[in-house]
């Protein structure tokens, strides 16, 4: 058991697989069965890498940031030298993947070019389009400004400590305006129902 729930390419190789299982399961062809197609993997996905990318979005600003100034300067080193390059790396990859399924998602069922535009035939592909404007410009915090400071504070690329410093609050102000807009993203996902 140790070694399994030791390896976390294992274990989350394993969901996958029993996820599939479950699909197979309730899906196919038989009657009142749930269908099986992209919309429906491509769905599963997106809430997948949404819950990674809001998830350690929410571990960074309620847990790390706050309690970053309390941690001995001895212990800090741990932080930024080995958790935080780690959480960055998923929540990033986080960001990317959930836009790239979501605009898949749009895509395949059709709607995307209505929703951004916010030309959509109904209320609810008005308010998926504004979710996705907000999950685009979040991710866009994450790339262009989170990301680069990022790696100035955290000595992965060289930078004076005037660099770092101004880095800082850039960082803070973009993670935090993404904590800021994620609650009405998350609310435009959820309730527009587009099936």
């Amino acid at each position: 058991m140790a070694k399994f729930f030791g390896n976390l390419h294992l274990v989350l190789l394993t969901g996958f697989v029993l996820a599939l299982a479950v699909a197979y399961h309730f899906v196919g062809a038989s009657e009142g069965a749930l269908p099986l197609n992209a919309s429906s993997v491509l769905s599963w996905l997106h809430v997948f890498f949404g819950i990674v990318w809001i998830g350690l979005l929410y571990y960074l600003n309620f847990v790390q940031v706050p309690t970053m100034p309390t941690i001995p300067a001895e212990l800090k080193g741990g932080v930024t030298g080995y958790i935080a390059p780690k959480v960055l790396f998923f929540f990033r990859y986080g960001a990317l993947l959930t836009v790239l399924t979501g605009l898949a998602i749009a895509f395949v069922r059709g709607y995307a070019h209505r929703a951004m535009t916010f030309g959509g035939a109904t209320a609810a592909e008005n308010l998926i389009g504004l979710g996705m404007w907000l999950a685009l410009i979040m991710a866009f915090n994450v790339w262009f400004i989170i990301w680069p400071a990022q790696k100035k504070i955290l000595g992965l690329v060289e930078a004076t400590a005037e660099e770092k410093a101004a880095a800082a609050p850039r960082a803070l102000y973009a993670s935090r305006t993404n904590t800021l807009l994620s609650i009405p993203m998350l609310y435009c996902m959820v309730s527009a129902n587009l099936g």
